[in-house]
């Protein structure tokens, strides 16, 4: 066995070895591209969410060099019609990315050219190689002088492209490189199919993808393999059950993820460290320092930072991301930011309305905490939530009504506040740290017609409900009597016992807002 190529099936014998989630029908969705012309796959998803265990899956099918029937035999493939036409029948390369962002960052195409060479040189002895043969040229005289070819793997694809700026040579040497070894006519009589994973999509130069041959799948546009690129609700409700988690905390920790076709995608790597440790909390975001968003939510784009207001607020933002260039130091508009995000996991993306927003409690954390290195006015608002809830258990309506003076006063950037839907938007602000306590809900549908806001306790609070009716230019004692006739507390008690009905006014003469507060 090499160093990159025929490496055996270890990598993936140790996730076998680990609680497994069986994703192994992505084998059947490559098999089906080998020796087509859709032979060259690009799979990009969010950090975190299974790449490196996927592209490891592969070479352990594909790798001739060693027998994997074993480790695939109780999974979905092994029933698969193309299961053994493939198994463990080509010379695979396998080659991690992240190797070659450490340590010293120079030559960089000029080592993977050396590594490759000298390993597949060792494993092919027999066969007439010149010495200023490059490495397409040696997999080329390998190929047509036995006939056989390769599946190449290349994990985390665009590591390099993260790590250097879009215009440093080195990157530009690696897309050549990538090119030459993929888009040359050579390669489709050396390799049998390539299979590249990272976070990015492969790089566009002029609307165009540097690699227009390869077939992209990703959370923007994941095609037929949706419902690979997380945890569906069915897998995560199977591991709860087998594990004693109560499934509705980790829906709201690490659910949320729109991909295609599939509404409802779970954050594998956040389940499985809830699973093992046996409580919900934000696992992913600590891989990865917040900081790194920060520029993006920052940058001096109109509307920007109302969208992220608002999704912080629970709301949705359009989003057209067919502009971005693939590349995280070339963002040129709102919507390549809000993409740049999307990417990285922060956003959930709703192809089907054009939409995005933040997914779930783990990633509203990781928000509020970039929100919070900013110098956004929003900050003082998010940190005064606490008093504001406090202040309305008591039924303290004057300190009710100041603390949302407060947060109207530091955030009508992001509102014409003309209407009850701006006014509902500042309260999910003001109320932010309520989210801890309650499950909220916008236009919620009770009684006769839509509550504005509802604040369902979670499980284990001991706190009443909450239904909030808003009102622009007429009292909030108006608003309370519109809670009780068109009967919005019936549907909340189902949920709970007492229930706070909050009537909240906002006169636009006086820019000021009232509150009236009754427990029933």
């Amino acid at each position: 066995m090499g160093t990159f190529i025929n490496r055996g099936n270890a990598g993936f014998q140790s996730f076998r070895n680990s609680e497994f989630v069986d994703k192994s029908m992505l084998i059947s969705v490559v098999n089906r591209t080998l020796f087509t012309e859709f032979r060259f796959t690009c799979v990009s998803r969010c950090r975190r969410f299974g790449k490196s265990m996927a592209a490891k899956m592969l070479a352990a099918y594909y790798d001739r060099s060693c027998d994997s029937r074993e480790l695939f035999s109780d999974l979905e493939i092994a029933n698969h019609p193309s299961f053994e036409k493939n198994l463990n029948k080509y010379p695979v390369i396998y080659l991690d990315m992240t190797h070659y962002v450490t340590g010293s960052k120079k030559n960089v195409v000029s080592k993977i050219e050396k590594d490759l060479k000298a390993d597949i040189i060792d494993a092919y002895p027999d066969v007439a190689l010149k010495k200023n043969d490059d490495l397409m040229t040696v997999l080329y005289r390998i190929a047509t002088s036995n006939g056989e070819k390769f599946i190449f793997i290349i994990d985390e694809w665009d590591a390099i492209c993260r790590e250097f700026p879009s215009d440093s040579p080195e990157i530009v040497q690696y897309m050549d490189w990538l090119r030459k070894m993929f888009k040359s006519l050579p390669s489709v009589d050396v390799f049998a199919g390539v299979y590249m994973t990272g976070i990015l999509p492969i790089k566009k130069y002029n609307t165009q993808s540097a690699l227009n041959n390869f077939i992209e799948y990703s959370v923007i546009d994941p095609r037929r393999m949706a419902g690979l690129f997380g945890f569906t609700k069915d897998e995560v409700k199977r591991l709860s059950e087998k594990f004693g988690m109560e499934f509705g905390e980790l829906e709201k920790w690490y659910d949320g993820y729109c991909i295609g076709n599939e509404p409802s995608m779970f954050n594998p790597y956040s389940v499985m460290q809830a699973l093992d440790s046996g409580w919900c909390t934000d696992y992913w975001g600590k891989t990865a320092a917040y900081d790194a968003i920060v520029p993006y939510i920052t940058m001096n784009f109109e509307g920007l930072k109302d969208d992220i207001i608002s999704m912080l607020s629970g709301g949705r933002c359009r989003v057209n991301p067919a502009g971005f260039e693939n590349d995280l130091s070339v963002v040129h508009s709102k919507d390549d930011a809000l993409t740049v995000l999307i990417h990285l996991g922060y956003l959930s993306y709703d192809r089907s309305k054009g939409e995005c927003f933040i997914p779930n409690r783990e990633v509203a954390i990781e928000m509020e905490n970039a929100v919070k290195r900013t110098d956004w006015s929003v900050v003082r608002s998010l940190q005064a939530s606490e008093s504001l809830l406090k202040d309305t258990l008591a039924g303290k309506e004057d300190a009710v009504a100041k603390g949302i003076d407060m947060a109207h006063d530091e955030n009508t950037s992001i509102l014409s506040y003309n209407d009850e839907n701006s006014l509902a938007c500042v309260l999910c602000i003001a109320y932010y740290s309520a989210r801890d306590y309650y499950t909220i809900h916008r236009e919620f549908p009770s009684g006769k017609g839509y509550a504005d806001l509802v604040m369902i306790p979670k499980k284990g609070v001991d706190s009443p409900a909450m239904v909030i009716e808003l009102k622009c230019d007429s009292s909030p004692d108006a608003a309370i009597d519109q809670i009780k006739s068109r009967n919005y507390s019936s549907k909340v008690s189902e949920y709970a016992g007492d229930i706070l009905l909050v009537g909240i006014n906002y006169d636009k003469k006086t820019k000021t807002h009232s509150c009236r507060i009754e427990r029933v």
